[in-house]
């Protein structure tokens, strides 16, 4: 198994390259991808470690499968209608004017035929997906306004490859069969996209809730992975692309309650499966193609990445974005695509383009994305001084002023509090049962873990100005304390209390705020207890001031001396007369007074 050249080798030297190199271009300021392009081009073509790269590129692509699953998460139906005008406005009219132009140039070279050359001209237009949305996540511009236009290009991009490969079948027919075959093929993939679309709404949420129910994580995690690829592979069969699939998926999943589970579930394989893809890409750089071809190779990639460049630049002045956007979206599209590859290849074969035009094409595209990351950072010296419009977060959750860890009926009564005062609220909750009762009367809730950092991530935690752990129990809240204070010490902590020993515990931990779950509902009774007894209301409102502000001293007291100290603060009722001979058998009202004192000395109240 450990031979040299098997897969478990191969896998180690991946592994063990990713994680050298992507902490040491993150510190150097270069970004994790372009690590990961260095770690394949050293493993592949300069040591010839690996060199079956086809088979590490097909399992790295459900990276960019996984990638678009989860921006699919993020995007509501409502939000992506909203999107329309750029997705099926901006997106065409880049993709038509810059294939059209860089065919020319193609055609002009001497690549190509003209069939030849359009092919090539609109296969250049794709940008790549995983290199795009990887350093807008890096970044955190994801959901910036110029990461979501560029966003929007890219689904149209992804979109686009359908009639594309039918375009090939078209410049290059053979049956009459073969040529009527794209208006069928487009005919099934859109009715491909409706039943995904139909299956997403009616039989998704409810597997998830009855899955939910059984409290199994691992086939939670079992049933993300079956949706993203069977989704992925539902589309492909159709002739769609399996990033398409997938992202189609999120989106009928993007309202659910589930969301913040799934993306927590899903982001672990999505992460190491795009630095996979990364890797593939540097390991299939044919350095040889590209020495042999030098002086033609490098002009081709400046001409062909500044072209695209500055056509997206104007058409995005042209869609009315301001200067600073434009630029960054025209140093984040430039490169070239991985469904180029896919292009190029079914070009070949149709006898459009020869093979070694197709290598040139494959290594311009290579060494295009390979210099993306450095386009994006220079993008940052040509943008003026003016402040970035950032978009309003619109996703079902995330950025929320407040972050709200358990549902219960403490958290419900306090959500009606934040929620009268006009701050957004999410909250996640590990009850199925809780989730779909809130969910009834329109609370924004969520299934999710608590305890679980990456759960505590995606719903949105670094964007909350305040966490409430409004959980049950006294062991789960203090783990949610203790994550939250190592993973995000920054983040002001307001938590439900269980009793006495726990408050202090919680304060000792710097929690800004503690309540127990049974004081103020204790105090309240009590005071209207006394009103019923004839007291008036203003003085019953006195006493209850007051015992608070024994409550709290005592607190502070014990937090210095112990839990026994501060009980001079209490009231007390000793019971009297004494009886004149002491019972042989402990009385009920010595027994329940032991118990008091337990309680007392216990820190219960």
């Amino acid at each position: 198994m450990t031979a040299p050249g098997s897969l478990f080798t191969e896998m180690l030297l991946l592994l063990a390259g990713a994680v050298i190199a992507a902490p040491i271009f993150k510190r150097l300021g270069l970004g994790t991808v372009l690590g990961y392009l260095a770690v394949g081009v050293i493993i592949g073509p300069v040591f010839q470690r690996i060199t079956d790269t086809e088979e590490v590129l097909h399992v790295a692509e459900y990276g960019v499968v996984f990638l678009l699953f989860v921006i699919g998460l993020e995007l509501k139906p409502s939000r992506l209608w909203q999107m329309r005008g750029d997705v099926f406005g901006l997106g065409p009219v880049q993709v038509l004017l810059t294939g059209l132009a860089l065919a020319a140039l193609a055609f002009e070279t001497g690549m190509a035929t003209w069939q030849g050359s359009l092919i090539v001209g609109f296969g250049l237009a794709l940008s790549s997906t995983a290199f795009a949305l990887q350093l807008l996540n890096d970044a955190g511009d994801i959901n910036s306004r110029y990461g979501q236009r560029s966003f929007s290009v890219l689904l149209f991009q992804d979109l686009a490859i359908v009639p594309l490969l039918a375009l090939i079948t078209v410049l290059a027919p053979g049956t009459e069969e073969q040529a009527a075959t794209p208006f069928v093929d487009f005919a099934v993939a859109i009715a491909a996209i409706g039943a995904m679309i139909i299956a997403g709404k009616y039989l998704l949420n409810p597997m998830f809730q009855i899955i939910a129910r059984t409290g199994a994580r691992e086939v939670m995690i079992a049933a993300a992975l079956l949706v993203v690829l069977g989704s992925a592979a539902a589309m492909q069969m159709v002739g769609l692309s399996m990033a398409m699939g997938a992202f189609l998926a999120g989106v009928m999943l993007a309202e659910s309650s589930y969301r913040h589970e799934l993306e927590a579930d899903i982001e672990p394989f999505r992460g190491l499966l795009l630095a996979l893809f990364f890797v593939a890409v540097g390991l299939s750089l044919e350095l040889e193609v590209i020495v042999d071809h030098i002086l033609f190779i490098i002009p081709a990639v400046i001409v062909f990445m500044a072209v695209k460049a500055f056509i997206v630049y104007g058409l995005c002045r042209l869609w009315g974005s301001s200067h600073n956007d434009a630029i960054q979206i025209a140093f984040l599209l430039p490169q070239g695509g991985e469904f180029a590859f896919v292009l190029f290849t079914t070009a070949t074969a149709a006898g459009l383009l020869s093979s070694s035009t197709a290598s040139l094409l494959i290594a311009i595209v290579t060494l295009s994305m390979a210099l993306t990351p450095l386009g994006a950072a220079l993008a940052k010296r040509l943008m003026h001084g003016e402040a970035r419009e950032e978009l309003d977060e619109d996703f079902a959750g995330a950025g929320a002023d407040v972050l709200m860890i358990g549902f219960s009926r403490f958290g419900q009564i306090a959500s009606q509090m934040l929620l009268a005062g006009g701050s957004a609220v999410t909250v996640i909750d590990d009850s199925a049962d809780r989730i779909r009762q809130a969910a009834n009367f329109g609370f924004r809730i969520y299934f999710g873990d608590g305890t679980r950092r990456d759960v505590l991530v995606s719903s949105g935690i670094e964007k909350a100005k305040i966490v409430v752990v409004a959980t049950q129990k006294k062991e789960t809240t203090s783990r949610i304390v203790e994550l939250i204070q190592s993973e995000f010490p920054n983040v002001r902590l307001f938590a439900r209390s269980y009793d006495r020993i726990h408050s202090l515990w919680l304060r000792e931990k710097g929690v800004e705020y503690e309540l127990r779950e049974t004081l103020e509902s204790g105090l309240l009774f009590g005071a209207k207890t006394l009103e019923a007894l004839g007291m008036s209301e203003a003085r019953a409102e006195e006493i209850l001031q007051d015992i608070r502000r024994r409550d709290e001293e005592r607190l502070q007291i014990q937090a210095v001396e112990g839990i026994s100290a501060g009980r001079d603060k209490l009231f007390n009722s000793p019971v009297k007369p004494e009886p004149l001979i002491k019972p042989k058998r402990i009385s009920v009202q010595e027994d329940v007074a032991d118990e008091v004192e337990a309680g007392l000395s216990l820190g219960k109240w």
